[in-house]
C-alpha cells in the first residue's frame, strides 16, 4: 500500500466518558461538538551518560502527556462532568479546594480533505479547571472560545503489551475499522449507534 502524505485539515468528533475503578467507561461516550483546536503533547528528552570524554550511552526520558483543547463553547453540563463539580438543584456550579475531577478517557478525530480520518485516543486522565474570562463587546462581534487542559497517564489497553497514554489509528474514507477498535480499546464500548466489533 502506498504511503499517504495528505495533511489533516480539521478536527471533529470529540468524545469523553468517566472511568470506573477498572478503567472502563461508566456511561456511553458523550460527544462535545464544535471542537476548534486540540494539542496533545508527549515530550521526550535525551539523557546522556559520559565516559572517556565522550557519550557512552543515550537514554530517553518521557515527560507527562498534556492536552489543551478549545471549543466554540464548552457546555455547562460537560464542564461539570469533566471537572466533577458540585452543583445545586437551582443550576449553580462551583469551584472549591476539595474538588476532585474524575478519571476520563477521550477520543477525537483529525480529518482530511479526502474523507479519511486519523483517530486519537487518550485512555486515562483528568481535566483541570479552566480560567474564567470575558471581554467587552466593541465595534464588531467577536466570538469567544472555551479552553480547557488535561493531564493524561499510561493505562493498560487491550492489544498492547505495555501501558499506553496515547493511541491512534487511521481510516480511509468510508472505513470505520480503526474507529471501532479505538472506541472498544479506550472506552470498552462501541462507537455510539453501533455494536462492538467481533473479536474486540
Amino acid at each position: 500500500m502506498p504511503k499517504n502524505y495528505r495533511a489533516s485539515t480539521g478536527v471533529s468528533e470529540f468524545y469523553y466518558s468517566e472511568l470506573d475503578e477498572s478503567d472502563v467507561a461508566t456511561l456511553a461516550p458523550e460527544r462535545i461538538e464544535y471542537l476548534q483546536t486540540i494539542t496533545v503533547e508527549s515530550p521526550q528528552e535525551p539523557v546522556r551518560a559520559y565516559g572517556d570524554n565522550k557519550t557512552a550511552e543515550i537514554a530517553v526520558s518521557s515527560g507527562n502527556t498534556t492536552v489543551t483543547s478549545a471549543f466554540h463553547k464548552l457546555p455547562v453540563e460537560d464542564r461539570n462532568r469533566l471537572l466533577g463539580l458540585e452543583t445545586t438543584v437551582d443550576g449553580l456550579s462551583s469551584y472549591g479546594s476539595s474538588d476532585t475531577p474524575p478519571y476520563v478517557a477521550c477520543v477525537f478525530a483529525k480529518t482530511h480533505e479526502d474523507g479519511s480520518k486519523e483517530w486519537v485516543g487518550l485512555p486515562k486522565g483528568m481535566f483541570l479547571r479552566p480560567n474564567i474570562a470575558g471581554e467587552t463587546k466593541a465595534d464588531g462581534v467577536t466570538f469567544g472560545t472555551d479552553e480547557i487542559s488535561a493531564e493524561f497517564m499510561d493505562r493498560d489497553v487491550a492489544g498492547f503489551s505495555e501501558e499506553k497514554s496515547v493511541i491512534f489509528g487511521r481510516d480511509e474514507k468510508g472505513s470505520t475499522v480503526a474507529r471501532d477498535a479505538l472506541f472498544a480499546a479506550v472506552f470498552g464500548q462501541a462507537y455510539p449507534g453501533t455494536t462492538t466489533p467481533a473479536g474486540v
